[in-house]
């Protein structure tokens, strides 16, 4: 894989899972899921078909497929999170995301997963901002990887999918 490949692949760089926590962490992933339906809605509102239907990179996702991508991915992320706050350490259940974007409803306009996300996104934020500082402790398990993720860690890692797929709309822009 190039240089280029790797930073349109991943265009904020690679997750990597924080070393500690802060509640000034807390707030400011908490704000990013906040704000991400509407800067992905923004980001794309003036986009015609032929410009959704780009990938953004060779090889990947339309545009299209990205957004619809963060409503399935982020329903599946809140589910988690209510999951491992009322079951003890429960085991999720994966999906296969590459599997679910060659599904129909990924070529569906982008309207019904924007507005999905701007109600998800407002639940999903509620809930979190009511956590305890026990509550972000609680865990889950992801059966394919064996990995237990304390929902500190899975809020870093959404804040960061956020930014991830936001970036990838719009570096593709610019390419417009």
């Amino acid at each position: 894989m190039t240089i280029t490949d790797d930073i349109l692949r991943y265009p904020t760089g690679k997750f990597k899972a924080p070393v500690s926590y802060t509640s000034e962490d807390l707030r400011s992933w908490i704000a990013t899921i906040k704000e991400f339906p509407g800067r992905l809605r923004h980001a794309i509102m003036s986009l015609n078909e032929k410009q959704l239907d780009t990938p953004y990179r060779t090889g990947g996702w339309t545009l299209r497929q990205v957004v619809h991508h963060c409503a399935d991915s982020h329903m599946n992320s809140m589910l988690r999170f209510k999951w491992a706050l009322t079951e003890d350490a429960p085991t999720i259940k994966p999906y296969n995301e590459a599997d679910w974007a060659l599904l129909p409803d990924y070529r569906m306009p982008v309207e019904p997963s924007l507005r999905l996300l701007e109600g998800l996104h407002q639940r999903w934020v509620a809930l979190l901002e009511s956590f305890t500082e026990d509550e972000w402790n609680h865990t889950f398990t992801n059966p394919e990887s064996g990995s237990i993720m304390q929902l500190k860690k899975a809020l870093a890692l959404y804040a960061w999918h956020c930014k991830h797929h936001l970036a990838h709309v719009t570096e593709t822009i610019k390419t417009f």
